[in-house]
């Protein structure tokens, strides 16, 4: 399948200007870069972006897709009492395929968000990579090791299946959820797999000030440091949230160059606190963003994510030119594509992944034209997304998706799953 994205705005992403140019796709790679595709054609399809941006996806660099069942389910209260008195009673009454159906609820919303890539936790694994495979959202499956939802061999089996092929839409990594939900033994079997598997490591940290003071009290340091100790970091790796690295926590993050993914939109709404991403800029960490869940955020929308991130920063220090809207569009795709490994996927380039955006610069929040870049970024929302491209196919232009399947009878099933699990309690 030849594609041509002709008369747009270019933006790359790697530091280089904005520029007019056309982009040649062959089946899933980006072929062409320039002012010269006609010797690339004849083309299967030729999409005239009459001057609007395409610029790479953005990467959901921490999310629970399947967790749509509990959008606003029970809001407006502190991180512990809706984890222990709404999320995990509901939990325990998810089946596979629950999660299957739930999945693409949140893989559509992606869409619609700009969002190519997304770093999903979450339990049932190979039911949310058969999700994003018949939906084509590129995925990384984040195991879940806790409440006997997966076992050691479990661990291997889905580690090899998904990471055999290099080229693979889901690819796996290992994790927990978070250190005051694992328990000694499945720390032990985690520090194993890590060794055996020399797989990067991923987990929620740092997110409340009660978590760390309460690991300090159990383990006599904070969550960073015992996991360290554990060599969980030893191939790499990152964590979720990071509102409250010490100095000897981001001393860690740097000698084992592991990212930090922010989720200012549940962390505020959580109060859990506000991650300090202008120090962690500093301090030259690699950074991504993320959404986190349905259930705490609610809603998985990247614009919303990119606004909190600059404007909090800019409150929380007093000064307006903290975190410039360029930075956090680079978190948003580059820094996020770096935390999940996606190495073909940060910038647009020849021989890179074709998963690209459409931004449309006729919506009247991007006019008039001044400073594009800066607009997307500090006016932009999910209106302005014209097209989102996976993998070199088109999976939503101009409000409609194209994913094989009837979107209305998603929704039925996600509605299904959810009206069963509140009266199964």
């Amino acid at each position: 399948m030849k594609i041509l994205l002709k008369n747009a705005r270019i933006l790359k992403m790697d530091d280089s200007p904005l520029f007019n140019g056309d982009i040649v796709v062959i089946d899933d790679r980006i072929a062409y870069i320039g002012n010269n595709s006609s010797s690339y054609g004849p083309f299967d399809i030729t999409r005239d972006c009459k001057g609007n941006v395409l610029m790479p996806g953005f990467k959901n660099a921490h999310t629970h897709s399947a967790m749509t069942f509990l959008r606003s389910k029970t809001d407006d209260c502190k991180l512990q009492t809706w984890l222990f008195d709404v999320v995990f009673p509901r939990e325990e009454h998810l089946k596979p395929e629950d999660v299957y159906h739930l999945s693409k609820v949140a893989f559509l919303e992606y869409l619609t968000s700009g969002i190519t890539a997304c770093f999903d936790q979450y339990f049932f694994p190979p039911m949310i990579g058969k999700a994003a495979e018949d939906i084509g959202m590129r995925t990384l499956l984040l195991g879940t090791f806790s409440n006997d939802h997966a076992s050691q061999s479990h661990i291997d089996e889905l580690y090899y299946s998904y990471n055999d092929k290099e080229d693979s839409l889901v690819r796996y990594c290992v994790g927990i959820h978070a250190e005051y939900t694992t328990n000694d033994s499945e720390f032990k079997i985690i520090q194993d797999k890590i060794k055996s598997l020399k797989s990067p490591f991923f987990t929620h940290v740092s997110e409340t000030k009660k978590e760390v003071e309460e690991c300090i009290k159990r383990r006599g340091m904070t969550p960073v440091q015992y996991m360290d100790s554990l060599g969980l970091f030893d191939y790499g790796g990152g964590c979720y949230h990071c509102c409250y690295l010490t100095d000897e926590d981001v001393k860690i993050f740097k000698k084992h160059n592991l990212s930090v993914v922010t989720c200012p939109g549940s962390n505020s709404k959580l109060a859990s606190g506000i991650a300090p991403i202008s120090r962690y800029m500093k301090e030259g960490l690699n950074i991504g963003i993320g959404t986190d869940g349905p259930a705490s955020n609610n809603s998985l929308d990247m614009f919303k994510e990119m606004m909190l991130v600059t404007n909090l920063q800019k409150l929380q220090l007093s000064d307006p030119s903290a975190v410039p809207a360029y930075e956090v569009l680079k978190m948003a795709t580059v820094g996020g594509a770096r935390a999940m490994n996606l190495k073909d996927c940060d910038i647009l380039a020849v021989g890179k992944k074709a998963d690209i955006i459409e931004i449309d610069l006729s919506r009247p929040s991007m006019q008039p034209l001044n400073n594009i870049v800066n607009n997307i970024v500090y006016a932009g929302g999910k209106d302005i997304i014209k097209m989102t491209m996976i993998n070199g196919k088109i999976l939503y232009d101009s409000g409609l998706f194209y994913v094989g399947e009837d979107v209305q009878e998603i929704y039925k099933k996600c509605q299904e799953v959810t009206d069963r699990i509140e009266k199964e309690l």
